[in-house]
């Protein structure tokens, strides 16, 4: 059995979970938040937490059984605080701003790139160079900012581009024309 698998999932209040066959449903102040259980993993409430266990002891569930918590556990905490991560812009003319629903940046090509918020995701702009993107769905929020990413990776020579706050850059030094 996973060690992770095993640890019971707090459940605070004001959250509300129903177990239904090959789903668990999660309901809380953010919002609500289906997430779907890999086979072989059933899930149960006991009090005030919900606990993941296995149908069978058969060694090639074992690996989902860690997954299938973590899933949850994270579900949980999205429909009672949410996620964000934050990007900054880096480069001399760079910079974003909201316009309804899209996202214009400016990154150094010829033209603006737009980029379209997808429901359910908040995309907030300070200062023209720090994106912060946020959401009830963690791996949306993931798969947007890594998408905003996407349009200018930062560059190992100038270190220009778009970055998650706090990415550490390896810099490459360029050729010295000796």
């Amino acid at each position: 059995m996973s060690r992770i698998g095993k640890k019971p999932i707090p459940v605070p209040t004001g959250v509300t979970v129903t177990v239904r066959p090959g789903t668990v449903e999660f309901k809380g102040p953010k919002g609500a938040l289906n997430q779907r259980t890999p086979p072989g993993v059933l899930f149960e409430m006991k009090g005030t937490e919900l606990v993941a266990s296995l149908e069978r002891p058969d060694p090639l569930l074992n690996k989902f059984h860690g997954l299938a918590r973590s899933l949850m556990a994270n579900a949980v905490e999205c429909v009672t605080q949410g996620f964000k991560r934050e990007l900054d812009i880096v480069g001399v003319g760079y910079r974003a701003e909201v316009k309804g629903k899209q996202v214009v940046f400016a990154l150094g090509y010829s033209h603006p790139v737009v980029f379209d918020i997808p429901t359910g995701i908040e995309v907030v702009v300070e200062k023209q160079t720090h994106v912060t993107v946020t959401g009830i769905d963690r791996q949306l929020v993931g798969q947007v900012a890594a998408n905003i990413r996407r349009l200018r990776k930062p560059d190992p020579y100038k270190q220009k581009g778009v970055r998650y706050t706090g990415e550490v850059l390896k810099k490459k030094v360029g050729k010295t024309g000796a």
